[in-house]
């Protein structure tokens, strides 16, 4: 696996469909879309659906992802990605409530963008 210090590399087209691991390498879920930073392109969230009846998606933080050549291994455990709060997508950006919330759940920094708008969907 790399670090996330060779992400110049990174194509959200490739990450679509991976397994994602927890830091323990527990799945979490295969990923299903991205969201960049809104100033910087730079990864921040992905989704990915969780339970077998009544799916939905979940945000899982991607700071200190690791890539792998068929996984993605985040800094998170699968239980905080269990207990992330429920976020209504509104278009395809995370509003600054939500990501703040997002953060504060993981237990990250938060600084909010200058923009009005949070993350953005990165598109495939």
């Amino acid at each position: 696996m790399t670090d996330n210090s060779e992400q110049a590399n990174w194509s959200v087209a490739e990450w679509h469909g991976r397994m994602l691991l927890d830091q323990n390498g527990e799945k979490i879920g295969k990923l299903q879309d991205v969201y960049v930073d809104v100033e910087t392109d730079v990864p921040q969230f992905a989704t990915v659906k969780e339970g077998h009846i009544g799916r939905h998606l979940t945000f899982v933080p991607l700071g200190g992802v690791q890539i792998g050549p068929n996984d993605l291994q985040v800094a998170v455990t699968k239980e905080q990605v269990r207990s992330a709060p429920d976020i209504e997508l509104h278009g395809e950006e995370l509003s600054q409530a939500d990501e703040s919330t997002l953060y504060h759940h993981f237990e990250l920094n938060y600084t909010p963008p200058s923009t009005e708008s949070g993350r953005r969907l990165a598109r495939r």
